[in-house]
């Protein structure tokens, strides 16, 4: 795990798409999507119902890989305000256990506002940390040091004459944009305006690796 010094914090960006924070030994992730599947199922359009169980086991690894003993997360934790009452017995029973062992909150996002049956943890808006603000949308006009998710960012590049898509953060000065933990996701493109916009223009994609924090500087 390689730290990442970020506005007097030293976080640890993982490969697996969430940032470790040693101060506070928390885990802070973004857009899990939980019970996407089911939800387009729903609507006539069938896909494989194992994305909650997958991202879930993996929330599990990354908790038990770092140890820590407190959960963030950052927005869209569902993809829409029932998620958690229609999550399968095997998922509902894993999550909660990892609520129940952590010290868990959930920011709540444009997917899941107002939802109620949570499975565990605690329901907030946003919140102020140690002096990060911990939000889903990134706010432009707000100067705090912020970490958020929302635009599922992903690095899009050529090599060797073929296209390579990997999940990625986004940093500048002030903002961190995580990627989206789901397993069932999509991505925005960590050059496109929109998230441009949102981290104050000039920005870093950092793709973490098991031995190196890679760096590319995003044009707008």
């Amino acid at each position: 795990m390689v730290p990442l010094s970020f506005c007097g914090h030293e976080l640890v960006p993982l490969a697996e798409g969430a940032i470790y924070w040693p101060l506070r030994n928390a885990i802070l992730l973004a857009d899990l999507h939980l019970e996407k599947a089911s939800w387009f199922a729903k609507r006539g359009q069938m896909l494989p119902p194992y994305d909650s169980l997958e991202t879930l086991q993996a929330v599990k690894a990354a908790i038990a890989r770092t140890e820590a003993e407190e959960v963030w997360c950052l927005g869209d934790s569902f993809h829409d305000r029932e998620g958690c009452e229609r999550l399968a017995p095997e998922a509902r029973a894993l999550l909660e256990s990892l609520t129940a062992q952590t010290d868990w909150t959930w920011i709540t996002g444009n997917h899941d506002p107002g939802f109620v049956d949570t499975c565990g943890g605690t329901i907030a808006d946003e919140a102020e940390v140690d002096g990060l603000v911990l939000r889903h949308e990134a706010d432009p006009a707000d100067p705090r040091p912020e970490l958020s998710g929302h635009f599922h960012p992903k690095l899009r590049l050529r090599l060797r004459g073929r296209g390579v898509s990997r999940r990625c953060y986004v940093m500048s000065e002030t903002k961190i944009i995580l990627p989206a933990f789901g397993a069932l996701t999509g991505g925005l493109d960590a050059s496109s305006p929109p998230i441009l916009r949102a981290v104050g223009g000039e920005a870093t994609a950092l793709v973490p690796t098991r031995e190196k924090l890679l760096r590319f500087p995003l044009a707008a």
